[in-house]
């Protein structure tokens, strides 16, 4: 027969003693919830706040953007050149310092070349990216702003081609610029004065992306124009360096000669023969107005390319200023 539990108070204390730390564990955690849900209370303002003022950031950031790049937009209506800054900036220039076509000479092959070229791409047809090399002096970037303005010549607004400068120490911002042109009804030469790369440079190799092979490849309405003195854009000893130092040479040189692969057009430069440099002088003479006995200026002419050391487009044109400064005439067309 099953016994009845004793009534005693000392029967009362092992059920008082059971029931106390359940009494207890059941308070403890009500306990800390309270304090939980006092301290969530407390903190849920903060954190609505921080989450608001970081939607106001992006909100204002994005129209920032929107606004930069309707300004930037409007801004290619007001000039046909631009020079690009890193930071972001496009800097109009009103007026281009450039040669007139007619007046470059000793490059007749390269020069019909190039504005086939431009012209195409102005068209909205397929076109290369160009790289023009060789002998200093003689034309090379000229010869773009040249091409630039007689493609332009006679075109409506709308129509016209602009022409952008990026500096070659500037290159590695280079896919910046592209996102901002990608968008944009115009078309636009991207043009690198004197573009090499020297030592352990690495920055060609944000070119190389732009040119070809990146993910988003370059913007149907850009073109890339560079002149350089060297026809890979790299000193010989470096390729020589590579060759002789490199685990696999083959391979080391092969990932830097392959930058000027990437540009369809190879328009190179020689040096001038005697009677190009003096076409050149009397070219500039007349159309500037500078009046010299023909014999008496090319005797001059050739002592200045010899006090140079050589001949060149750029030698004629500062024999031509120094003539001209001498018998006090004007560069100014006539």
């Amino acid at each position: 027969m099953p016994q009845i539990p004793s009534k005693s108070p000392a029967g009362k204390g092992p059920r008082t003693a059971a029931r106390k730390p359940a009494r207890v564990v059941a308070k403890r955690p009500k306990a800390a919830s309270k304090a939980t849900a006092k301290a969530a209370s407390k903190a849920t303002p903060d954190l609505s706040q921080e989450r608001v003022v970081r939607a106001l950031e992006t909100i204002a950031a994005h129209l920032s953007a929107q606004g930069k790049l309707a300004v930037e937009r409007e801004s290619f209506k007001q000039a046909d050149a631009f020079v690009w800054h890193p930071d972001g900036r496009l800097a109009a220039v009103p007026r281009v310092s450039r040669v007139e076509l007619f007046l470059l000479k000793g490059v007749d092959r390269v020069r019909d070349i190039l504005i086939e070229n431009t012209e195409r791409f102005t068209n909205g047809l397929p076109a290369n990216n160009a790289l023009l090399w060789g002998a200093r002096g003689m034309g090379k970037s000229s010869l773009v702003k040249a091409a630039h303005a007689s493609i332009n010549a006679g075109r409506k607004p709308a129509d016209r081609l602009k022409l952008i400068e990026i500096h070659r120490e500037d290159i590695e911002s280079l896919p910046a610029l592209m996102e901002q042109l990608r968008a944009s009804s115009f078309r636009f030469i991207v043009f690198c004065d004197d573009l090499s790369f020297d030592g352990n440079d690495a920055s060609y190799k944000s070119l190389k992306a732009v040119l070809e092979g990146g993910i988003e490849g370059r913007p149907e309405n850009v073109i890339l124009y560079a002149t350089s003195n060297r026809r890979h854009l790299l000193a010989r000893e470096m390729i020589e360096n590579e060759r002789s130092t490199a685990i696999n040479p083959g391979e080391a040189v092969e990932e830097k000669v392959s930058l000027s692969d990437r540009f369809g057009l190879w328009l190179g430069f020689h040096r001038c023969s005697q009677d190009e440099y003096l076409a050149m002088v009397r070219g500039y003479c007349s159309h500037f107005g500078v009046k010299v006995d023909d014999e008496a200026l090319e005797r001059e002419a050739l002592e200045w390319s010899t006090t140079r050391g050589s001949r060149s487009g750029r030698v004629a044109w500062q024999f031509v200023q120094e003539l001209a400064g001498r018998l006090g005439v004007k560069l100014t067309a006539k």
